[in-house]
């Protein structure tokens, strides 16, 4: 809710703030350090996609205004993520952040072997959730488990990975790049391949490079710290699901939309030939809603204000 004497939307200087703010987390922040920093520049609502650890830096994606109401239809997105893995050592939360339990010799192997490993993980695939993570087992966190001693069976869940690239970098070292679906565990790929190569292994860094369509322009992503709304930099929620189709409505059926009236929709059909989901906009491209195709007829699916 806007401040009293403010418009909706908008930060200290009258400036309305609405879209996909790209930023690029620090180290030792927690996402939600990135909100709060962002939150209190704005008076709106804001919220984040994906969920980054304190130690990984990169692309942060930070839903402003209206944005947090598209949120549902972006965090489905694959994510691309640069890194480097620490064989020879297991930590009790698979990355550089827990304590060292076992360790086991690092083989001598050559590249072809690191080419074998990637042809194994590749694809599609099974993976079971790690205990240190934020899924929920009777509405606790299972890193609130494991931080208990606490270890609970959990089911492993499809995953896809599309590419992957592994580069020893040093005897006990390896640089990787990995672009795969939403809910893979990085530092399950890390030990998953530390076994492959026979030893063990935890994430050491992580950075993500890209969020679907989100990635970083030439001057790189947003200082969360030094971010000012009125310089901009915040893509519209137009830009945000530009894959969408596109349709515009007249500025009597736009205003419809807005108070949620479902007669528009009758008249999507010959309209929208392809796909199941489509953003309405209004004469001037402003989005009013995300509709989709449910057992033949068309739905809002969110309400823009």
């Amino acid at each position: 809710m806007a401040r009293r004497g403010r418009r909706r939307g908008a930060n200290a200087d009258g400036a309305e703030v609405h879209g996909i703010l790209l930023t690029d987390k620090p180290e030792g922040w927690t996402s939600a350090d990135v909100v709060r920093r962002v939150k209190a520049k704005v008076c709106v609502k804001v919220g984040h996609l994906g969920t980054l650890d304190p130690f990984a830096t990169g692309l942060l994606p930070i839903c402003i205004g209206e944005a947090t109401k598209v949120a549902q239809f972006l965090n489905t997105a694959d994510k691309e993520y640069t890194g480097t893995i620490a064989l020879g050592s297991a930590t009790d939360t698979g990355d550089l952040t827990g304590e060292v339990g076992e360790t086991q010799p690092v083989p001598d192997f050559a590249d072809a072997e690191l080419r074998r490993v990637v042809e194994s993980l590749g694809g599609e695939q099974m993976q079971k959730p790690p205990m240190y993570s934020a899924l929920k087992r009777d509405g606790v966190p299972l890193y609130k488990l494991a931080r208990q001693g606490i270890e609970v069976e959990r089911e492993a869940r499809p995953i896809v990975i599309r590419e992957l690239e592994l580069e020893r970098v040093a005897a006990d070292r390896l640089a990787f790049r990995v672009a795969c679906s939403k809910g893979t565990y990085v530092r399950v790929l890390a030990e998953d391949i530390g076994r492959a190569l026979g030893t063990v292994a935890h994430l050491a860094s992580l950075r993500r490079t890209a969020f679907g369509s989100f990635r970083f322009g030439a001057a790189g992503g947003t200082d969360p710290a030094v971010w000012d709304p009125s310089t901009g930099g915040v893509l519209s929620i137009s830009e945000a699901l530009a894959e969408l189709p596109a349709v515009e409505l007249p500025d009597e059926a736009a205003a419809a939309v807005r108070k949620g009236q479902p007669w528009v929709l009758q008249r999507l059909g010959a309209t929208v030939t392809s796909g199941d989901r489509a953003m309405l906009v209004d004469a001037k491209r402003v989005p009013v809603a995300v509709v989709e195709k449910k057992a033949g007829a068309w739905k809002f699916a969110r309400v823009l204000g």
